[in-house]
């Protein structure tokens, strides 16, 4: 396993949450470094959005999107990994996804809702090498290659229309006799010539070598199995509250939810939280993204504090980006 060192704080998670706080670390000058499993996380799944100031209405890819299009103009490194670990090194705090070490001196728990995963043979050792829990974030990597997508949502029918535009081949997974989706939506996939509807079916097995290079198929109604070669997988089942791994690291409710001051402290000093995963009780876009600038702003502080320098109250400053 490999490390990578110096970075003034870690952000795990990419959503509203996670990508608010690398915007307000970044302005700060520090060495940002997101780690979240895909991009956007739930927000992805809401079409109209009418709430969030600035904007009338918009869907989440699009405002999310824009976050993005923010933090790359900030310098702000984003890993698609999923944390699996953290531990305390009295002087930093060293972060563990399934294939790496990074080393920050704070870090930032604004992971909300992880995707799901599902749950067969060989998925957690091809995640980052040909399964994937992000459509928007890694499609573009299977341009004129054959793919599957797994998934009964909604948003499980709006991955494959993406995916059937760039991908030679999709294999449409679900578990029902139709996908979930308006009729309009499914009607679209139905006259793709380069989807195929696999359904009443779950993956039982991902195969393959250093890369994902076949899936096998169980048809649940008739007990059939088959395989399919595709060159990549994308799971997309929903999301589930996943804070097992820091259960031991700072103090939860008893709904497992990470405990917070005002200022986004947890019960750990260097670690910080904001967003769904947290004990507030309203769960809004808005209120993750105020979140998340609070959690940015009280880690840095906590590092200037470290390094005997003055802490800041705003941030009005102008910053010239790339």
């Amino acid at each position: 396993m490999t490390k990578d060192t110096g970075y003034d704080i870690i952000i795990v998670g990419a959503a509203t949450a996670g990508l608010t706080s690398a915007i307000y670390a970044a302005r700060q000058g520090m060495r940002t470094l997101i780690i979240g499993k895909d991009l956007g996380g739930q927000a992805l799944l809401t079409n109209d959005i009418q709430n969030y100031p600035g904007y009338g209405k918009i869907d989440g890819f699009s405002l999310i999107s824009k976050f993005e299009e923010q933090v790359k103009k900030l310098n702000v490194e984003i890993i698609y990994d999923e944390v699996t670990k953290i531990s305390d090194q009295s002087s930093h705090f060293i972060v563990y996804t399934s294939s790496k070490e990074f080393v920050g001196q704070a870090v930032i728990l604004a992971f909300g809702k992880t995707p799901k995963d599902i749950g067969a043979p060989g998925e957690d050792m091809f995640k980052g090498r040909g399964v994937s829990y992000c459509t928007i974030c890694d499609g573009p990597l299977y341009r004129g290659k054959t793919v599957a997508i797994v998934g009964s949502v909604e948003h499980a029918a709006e991955a494959a229309v993406m995916l059937s535009d760039l991908a030679k081949k999709v294999y449409f997974i679900f578990l029902r006799d139709k996908p979930a989706g308006d009729n309009d939506l499914i009607s679209n996939l139905e006259n793709r010539k380069n989807v195929i509807f696999v359904s009443n079916s779950s993956v039982k097995e991902i195969t393959g070598d250093k890369f994902v290079e076949s899936i096998k198929i169980l048809n649940l109604k008739k007990g059939s199995e088959e395989e399919y070669e595709v060159d990549g997988i994308f799971v997309e089942l929903g999301h589930i509250a996943k804070t097992d791994f820091v259960k031991n690291f700072v103090d939860l409710t008893d709904g497992k939810e990470i405990i917070i001051d005002r200022e986004g402290n947890t019960s750990r000093k260097g670690v910080f939280a904001a967003g769904d995963v947290t004990d507030m009780p309203f769960r809004q876009l808005i209120i993750s993204a105020g979140q998340g600038s609070i959690a940015a702003l009280s880690a840095y502080n906590y590092l200037q504090r470290l390094r005997g320098k003055s802490i800041i109250r705003a941030d009005w400053k102008s910053k010239k980006v790339t």
